[in-house]
């Protein structure tokens, strides 16, 4: 197993249960208990985790908010499935909005390989920007706000003002927590208040949430599920969630291979 990829189940590890215990890390990723020390303590580096007697606590005002290098690599290949998925809602002349997160970077690194006469995107996201910018036809608008370097993202109130003066096609966006109940959840305000403007600027909102993503609740609520109209995921949903979903006339796509 390569170093990121265990440190990225460490950290789901963390979002999950709050806590991990060194001798138990070792054992289930068979590695030494050293190794799992340098692991927690690059994470502790990073502001992720504290690091106790034994182990290590997801750190209090972190929340549930990853570094993006760190949620980029988390589950690729369902963000690259997603991605996939979501580039067939696009089409030649379209307005869209992408968020700054992680799966909506796999989704531009798709958009960048096709043709497109015009499409134009606004974003919020440094790497959606910095990825897109070769893209043939493709004109990029990117928010004011101020850079936030954990996320690689522009964020705060001039952020959130100048999206409300746009208004496009599609928001494509994605989400720390998935809940049928709670809806749509995110690690912090300044993130929920942008994806509200966000989904308020567009005529159609689509969902991109990997399966990790389902049944979680975070901090903060963005919005009910209502309030999407296309969810995209990389794997079949269970009963409950395609019922609740065809309730509520939400067109849901997910990998039929």
């Amino acid at each position: 197993m390569l170093l990121a990829e265990r440190r990225s189940l460490i950290i789901q590890e963390l979002q999950e249960n709050k806590k991990v215990l060194v001798s138990e890390l070792s054992r289930k990723f068979d590695v030494s208990e050293e190794t799992i020390r340098r692991d927690l303590d690059r994470l502790s580096e990073e502001g992720i985790v504290v690091k106790g007697y034994g182990g290590a606590v997801l750190k209090e005002q972190f929340g549930m908010e990853l570094p993006f290098n760190v949620r980029y690599k988390m589950n690729p290949e369902g963000k690259m499935r997603i991605a996939e998925l979501a580039a067939g809602q696009i089409a030649n002349g379209d307005y869209i909005f992408l968020d700054a997160s992680s799966t909506t970077v796999y989704l531009s690194r798709t958009l960048r390989q096709k043709s497109f006469e015009k499409l134009t995107v606004i974003t919020n996201s440094i790497e959606n920007t910095v990825t897109l910018a070769p893209a043939a036809g493709c004109e990029i608008v990117l928010t004011g706000g101020t850079v936030h370097s954990q996320t690689m993202s522009l964020m705060g109130s001039k952020a959130v003002d100048s999206v409300y003066g746009y208004h496009v096609d599609k928001a494509l966006l994605s989400c720390n927590g998935l809940d049928i109940t709670r809806g749509i959840t995110e690690g912090n305000d300044e993130v929920v208040s942008m994806k509200q403007a966000i989904i308020k600027a567009a005529d159609k909102v689509v969902l991109l949430a990997d399966s990790d993503k389902f049944g979680r609740s975070s901090f903060s609520q963005v919005c009910d599920i209502s309030a999407v109209n296309t969810l995209i995921t990389n794997m079949k949903p269970s009963e409950e969630w395609i019922e609740k979903l065809a309730e509520m006339n939400i067109e849901l796509i997910y990998p039929t291979d």
